[in-house]
């Protein structure tokens, strides 16, 4: 499959998925499987990445999206104001930028009032593993405050490297398996991901 038939596979996909799960309301209290799974660090995480919105440049090659989504505390519905969220993921190659001080295709942001956040990047490529190809992945590491640090991965529908992936594939990544959204009538292409952090303990 071809990257334009994987786009179109993925955005008709599904517009409504959520990546929370089921969430009811017992004594004024919210209980569920909401909570956002954690998931390997990696090798390539690196510090004081900028603070950008924007990780895009015009000779960067790759298919641009936006990737945005709410921040909530452990009661699944109220934001958090301030976490601090980090993003990294590789090129189209499948090369991180490990060394340079461009620190590309790596940015942190903190989130608005109502617990916003979003990045402007291109859908990154994949790499071998041992003998298998990682599924392409975003990764994440979220803190805020009174709440315990998130680190995470995301992964997209229709990836056919999922189903061997030794994390992608587990029973706790599905709800960060998302869809490609067509969001608007110029073809732009989101990637919605609302992350709920587990309060300290």
């Amino acid at each position: 499959m071809d990257r334009k038939d994987f786009l179109i596979t993925a955005a008709l996909s599904a517009f409504s998925v959520s990546t929370f799960g089921q969430v009811k309301k017992q004594q004024e209290q919210f209980i569920g499987d909401c909570e956002t799974t954690n998931d390997i660090l990696g090798p390539f995480y690196r510090a004081e990445a900028p603070t950008r919105y924007d990780l895009t440049h015009k000779d960067l090659p790759g298919t641009r999206i936006e990737l945005k989504g709410k921040v909530y505390g452990e009661d699944c519905v109220t934001p958090l104001k301030n976490a601090l969220v980090e993003i990294w993921h590789c090129d189209t190659e499948g090369v991180y930028d490990n060394t340079s001080s461009a620190f590309n295709q790596r940015a942190k942001w903190l989130t608005n009032e109502q617990g916003e956040y979003a990045f402007k990047t291109i859908l990154p490529g994949k790499y071998l593993n041992g003998r298998l190809y990682r599924p392409a992945h975003i990764h994440f590491r979220v803190t805020a405050q009174n709440s315990q640090e998130l680190v995470s991965q995301i992964y997209f529908h229709g990836d056919p490297h999922i189903i061997e992936d030794p994390w992608a594939s587990k029973e706790k990544a599905a709800l960060r398996i998302l869809p490609i959204v067509l969001e608007d009538i110029k073809g732009g292409l989101a990637v919605n991901f609302d992350i709920v952090l587990r309060g300290k303990a």
